[in-house]
């Protein structure tokens, strides 16, 4: 079995983020750091290589995004992730989810055709914490032309079918398709492993294949600001934090409180 997993390097949550005067995420601003949830997409593939043999399981990590996104791509290589493929070309800035989709689709093909004796299934996080669209892994599937399973919250390959369950407010709903099939997974599905000294090690003699639209077969007219669907208007920074409301229990706290949460439509 061949698995892809999709994962991208974002702006640290815990750094301060900033917008360029286009309207665009200043990347350079803060630190970059592989995607949590992108994480726990290779922590699922690798369990899944492990469930089901070890050796007769690759795990190829696709990425798109600049130069810098080796180091995203390092650790997911050093987690266990047996190779992978990073696009990169400048033809992609501005990219918007179509395109991203369109681009990851392409490179998700140089690594083999869809189905038997290719790739069998693509695992990605359910959304980027930069972009938070949580539409590029159907968006893909659609390219591809293959089923999607979203949310998920566990994943079982058995045979030739892939299994998913999906924890919803109304319950939890199970999702079945034939592989090849695209899956998401959620923030809840796994804990990811740390890295160890020899994996990172290892790391840096796994392959890792570098493209270009070209080489990834990918049309330049299709990717990029130029391609994309949407575009930014305006874009007003986050307002400072306003002091919060200090209730005195005179007696009446309670009522004071009530009031409170009712001016706020808590309740």
């Amino acid at each position: 079995m061949n698995i892809v997993v999709l994962v991208k390097q974002v702006p640290d949550t815990y750094s301060e983020r900033r917008l360029r005067g286009d309207g665009a995420l200043d990347r350079d601003a803060s630190d970059a750091v592989l995607d949590e949830i992108n994480e726990r997409a290779v922590e699922e593939a690798l369990q899944l290589k492990e469930a089901h043999g070890g050796s007769e399981v690759t795990v190829t990590v696709v990425s798109m995004g600049p130069d810098r996104a080796t180091e995203a791509i390092r650790k997911a290589l050093s987690m266990g992730a047996d190779a992978a493929v990073h696009l990169t070309d400048e033809g992609l800035a501005g990219s918007d989810a179509v395109g991203t989709a369109r681009a990851l689709a392409g490179a998700i093909g140089t690594v083999g055709p869809m189905g038997s004796g290719g790739v069998d299934l693509v695992l990605a996080g359910n959304e980027a914490s930069d972009g938070r669209s949580a539409a590029v892994p159907a968006m893909v599937a659609e390219v591809l032309g293959l089923p999607a399973l979203t949310h998920a919250r566990q994943v079982t390959v058995e045979g030739g079918s892939v299994t998913v369950r999906r924890e919803t407010d109304d319950g939890v709903v199970t999702l079945s398709a034939e592989l090849p099939a695209v899956v998401s997974v959620n923030e809840k599905i796994n804990e990811p492993r740390y890295p160890s000294f020899k994996g990172i090690m290892a790391a840096k003699k796994k392959p890792v294949t570098t493209l270009s639209l070209a080489a990834a077969g990918l049309d330049a007219a299709q990717v990029g600001a130029a391609a994309a669907l949407t575009s930014v208007v305006s874009a007003t920074p986050k307002p400072p934090k306003s002091a919060g409301e200090k209730v005195v229990d005179d007696g009446d706290g309670g009522t004071k409180l009530a009031a409170f949460l009712v001016a706020q439509k808590l309740i």
